[in-house]
């Protein structure tokens, strides 16, 4: 990648220690993780990388500073996010899983919350784990419908001084933590209002790693990701007192719609580094490689033209998400469009080059002796998760078009 003037000295300092950190550790990850049969033990067998990250400073350099971290800005992450994910999406996805579960407290925690909450995510040691419990089995895409039966089905009700939980979550990075007990934190978004609107009928509760009532119900075998972990799990009344609320009772949705805007922009930069790793062997690919002719096959033009369409697309796409990004630092009243587009263009865009860069390899890169194969498997999940784009991100810029205010 080019230099790029719009980085600070310290900003490129970061670029560089993030990318030696991802070839030295990160590259290590599918060699130990995933040859194991099982979604947990690939998981578990990512923990020593995982520390290493934290041990290096990563996460306390992506917690925003005002919060006691090192991170000056969304920027400062995704600079992170496309070294880390253009070696290895597990531990990254990991990691930066932690970012979506901290942001309820970013946005809405008192002074109270986000010092005893964030605390442990500022150590340089341990392997400390948070995430955004909203998804749920059968789809969260309308997650703050009233429709019976639909919306976000988990309950929290008041029981004296303390909230009870219950009901399960699906698809949530690294929920049930290390020995399947729960995460560090879990921001878990419950109904605490039945009958109020959409607006007001949900709540974000904090929940650290309860003594009893959380149990893992199952792991998928997801297609890609393969050494992440997405559980299905389950809150038999969940104990929690009653000042864990962050952001006030019922102010859930609008809270929930923020975290997610949030990190929206950072997909689009994570799809780049997948995309820019498939790009990186392509290219290498094209200039060694003969296929049998005279000359290696970057000499045809087809090839050229394929390798050159790819890496203009990866470029749109990573100055896009860098301009949502430095969008989002500043706070600009179109934050949350440039993001959107970032996360669906990024996303949308990696799948396509990487199933154009498998052509110019041809039949060998259906083999996962080379790496086309599972990255595109990776790739695949960007469209689907952190809002999906057809559910959810698609309709939110739709109801940014449909605004009296938008130009």
């Amino acid at each position: 990648m080019s230099f790029d003037l719009r980085f600070s000295a310290e900003q490129l300092a970061l670029k560089a220690s993030a990318r030696a950190f991802a070839r030295e550790t990160l590259s290590t990850v599918a060699a130990a993780s995933l040859h194991l049969a099982t979604p947990e033990a690939r998981f578990a067998a990512t923990r020593p990388m995982y520390e290493a990250a934290i041990r290096a400073g990563f996460l306390r350099r992506l917690i925003p500073m005002p919060f006691g971290g090192g991170g000056s800005g969304v920027m400062d992450m995704a600079i992170v996010a496309e070294e880390f994910h253009a070696i290895d999406v597990n531990v990254s996805l990991t990691l930066f899983a932690n970012l979506l579960g901290l942001m309820p407290l970013f946005i809405a925690g008192t002074p109270e919350q986000q010092q005893r909450h964030i605390a442990p995510f500022l150590a340089i040691s341990g392997e400390p784990l948070a995430a955004l419990a909203n998804s749920e089995p059968g789809g969260s895409a309308n997650f703050a419908s009233t429709a019976v039966g639909g919306g976000t089905r988990t309950v929290a009700v008041r029981a004296g001084g303390d909230w009870l939980i219950s009901g399960s979550k699906q698809w949530v990075s690294s929920a049930t933590g290390w020995d399947g007990r729960g995460a560090d934190l879990l921001c878990v978004v419950c109904c605490t209002d039945p009958d109020a609107p959409p607006e007001q009928r949900l709540s974000v509760l904090l929940v650290p790693k309860p003594e009893r009532g959380l149990s893992t119900e199952a792991c998928p075998e997801t297609l890609g990701h393969r050494a992440h972990l997405t559980p299905r799990f389950h809150f038999d009344q969940v104990r929690v007192p009653a000042d864990h609320v962050v952001g006030g009772v019922g102010g859930g949705k609008a809270l929930v719609e923020a975290s997610f805007s949030g990190t929206a922009a950072l997909v689009g930069i994570m799809a780049v580094g997948v995309a820019r790793a498939a790009f990186d062997f392509a290219l290498n690919f094209a200039r060694t490689e003969t296929r049998g002719g005279a000359v290696p096959i970057i000499d045809h033009q087809a090839v050229g033209y394929a390798l050159a369409d790819a890496k203009t697309a990866i470029e749109a796409a990573r100055s896009l998400g860098w301009r949502a990004c430095a969008a989002v630092d500043a706070q600009a009243p179109d934050a949350l469009e440039l993001s959107l587009h970032s996360k669906i263009f990024g996303s949308e865009t990696a799948v396509r080059v990487i199933t154009d860069l498998m052509r110019v390899v041809g039949i060998d890169s259906y083999d996962h002796a080379l790496p086309l194969a599972g990255l595109l498997q990776d790739a695949l999940a960007l469209p689907l998760f952190d809002g999906g784009n057809m559910g959810v991100r698609r309709r939110q810029l739709h109801e940014l078009l449909r605004s009296a205010n938008f130009a």
